[in-house]
């Protein structure tokens, strides 16, 4: 098996043998970088150098004894995670030059651990988009097949850990973006509950969704990186004050006498019907370990996405208030301009199309007059929303379905069908506004190779419960020992 293969638990079986070194391991997966970046593109900012002498310090401290949970192992990060030191763009030519004085809380705790970082992740800018083709640097491209979307917005953290230029990673999901990609390059991707890991140094896009989870190969490798990185932070407000369990523990639970609640609602039409069997045939691999398949239904889904798109663009209209060509950040300034001429320039060329939309949605939604028709009425439905949640959870433990409509599609198919690329996250997005952890678990392939996924979740801090059935799947099935012929 090559190094760029491996994954996150067996690379750290070879550093703790000795059979490999951190240096040796980062060596092989840059030049797997060297090899795969001019097509994949999965990142923005490569860190070579700093990857090298991180992996140097790995080996020092293994051989003292000190090493950390993740000593030594190779990764990237989306680029919407602060870094010290390390250019962190989100995607957009309006910080193209933004270096951070510090690291987002969960950087820190990875650091900690000792990993060793190669670079940012590619990302629609500010996170806002279900195919990376709304990055400012350019898509990214899916490893399966190189004219696929690898999809959004953690497509380029998604495609580097299927291509193997990361070992694992660490997304964000605002409403889908590390579920959707993880399917659409057939790897694991988990997001927890809201409040389980710090936004603390995480650049908001949507301050009440967004959440950080890993990007892996498999539920094993998910379950070790959130050990990592969850647990409260008194410098984030949400950060939930609930002890982290051992996730490791939870892998061999199994799932006999587990009820799995199957929506209606996410079987309809407009469902790709190798979504549909590739799906239905992993839950049958469940029932057969021993879980019951129980119909449920989450009867306010239909209204899910109308709400999350008023909902999402406020807030993004409030936190992008901030880039103004003043403090820091792209500053486009005219001789003989005004103040208000400087924001202007400075918004319309450092955003993108997308962004600048979504600005446009939310100002008018928060807008006097138009606020309780849209604002606030999209925030009662979203208590709808929960509540089918917390019915359902009284009836069964975790709830199994399709993570996307379809399978990965072409780059440039929907780009200029902005309500077509909304409904790309139809069936995740309704887990953001009920703030509960979701998983995605390769389940299989469609006609033409690309991968298929599906989707868990499970109540709020019951992400031992998603591991515990993923890792059950993935035990009796071989979706995520592939790898795509790149």
């Amino acid at each position: 098996m090559e190094p760029h293969e491996l994954t996150l638990a067996q690379a750290l079986e070879l550093l703790a043998k000795k059979e490999v070194s951190s240096v040796e391991l980062t060596q092989a997966l840059l030049a797997r970088m060297e090899a795969t970046e001019p097509s994949v593109n999965a990142y923005l900012t490569t860190t070579p150098e700093l990857a090298l002498e991180q992996a140097q310090a790995a080996d020092q401290a293994r051989a003292k004894g000190e090493a950390g949970p993740l000593c030594g192992v190779p990764a990237g990060l989306k680029d919407v995670l602060c870094t010290q030191g390390v250019r962190t763009t989100c995607g957009s030519k309006i910080l193209e030059n933004f270096v951070p004085p510090f690291d987002a809380f969960l950087v820190a705790r990875l650091k900690q651990a000792g990993m060793v970082l190669l670079g940012k992740h590619n990302m629609d800018e500010f996170a806002m988009g279900s195919s990376t083709e709304n990055s400012g640097f350019g898509p990214s491209h899916n490893p399966w097949d190189l004219d696929a979307i690898p999809g959004g917005s953690s497509g380029g953290t998604a495609a580097s850990v299927a291509a193997g230029t990361s070992l694992f990673s660490v997304g964000t999901d605002t409403g889908g973006s590390i579920r959707q990609p993880a399917s659409h390059c057939g790897v694991v991707g988990m997001k927890p509950t809201y409040g389980r890991v710090s936004r603390f140094g995480l650049v908001a896009f949507a301050s009440s969704l967004d959440q950080a989870g890993p990007i892996t190969r498999t539920v094993a490798d998910a379950a070790a990186v959130l050990q990592v990185i969850a647990g409260h932070d008194p410098a984030d407000s949400t950060s939930a004050p609930q002890p982290v369990p051992d996730y490791s523990a939870a892998l061999g639970r199994g799932v006999k006498g587990l009820k799995l609640g199957v929506p209606a609602e996410f079987f309809v039409e407009g469902l790709d019907q190798e979504v549909e069997q590739s799906v239905k045939a992993a839950m049958a691999v469940l029932e057969q370990q021993g879980a019951e398949l129980v119909p449920i239904s989450l009867p306010h889904t239909d209204y899910a996405l109308a709400a999350y798109y008023i909902i999402a663009p406020a807030e993004a209209s409030s936190n992008l208030a901030r880039y103004d060509g003043v403090k820091y950040g792209m500053s486009v300034r005219r001789e003989e301009a005004g103040l208000l001429d400087m924001y202007l320039d400075s918004r319309s060329q450092g955003f993108g199309d997308e962004v600048i939309r979504r600005i446009m949605l939310g100002t008018y939604a928060l807008s006097a007059g138009y606020y309780d028709a849209y604002y606030g009425k999209a925030g009662q439905v979203r208590t709808l929303i929960r509540r089918d949640f917390d019915q359902a959870f009284e009836q069964v433990d975790a709830i199994v379905g399709p993570v996307t409509p379809s399978p990965a599609f072409g780059l440039g198919q929907k780009v200029d069908d902005p309500l077509q690329m909304y409904l790309s996250d139809v069936f995740t997005l309704s887990t953001n506004l009920a703030g509960l952890p979701g998983m995605s678990v390769p389940c299989g392939f469609s006609a033409k190779g690309l991968p298929i996924g599906l989707q868990i979740i499970a109540p709020h801090f019951a992400e031992e419960t998603i591991l515990a059935v993923g890792a059950a799947y993935q035990e009796a099935t071989d979706h995520h020992h592939k790898r795509p012929p790149l």
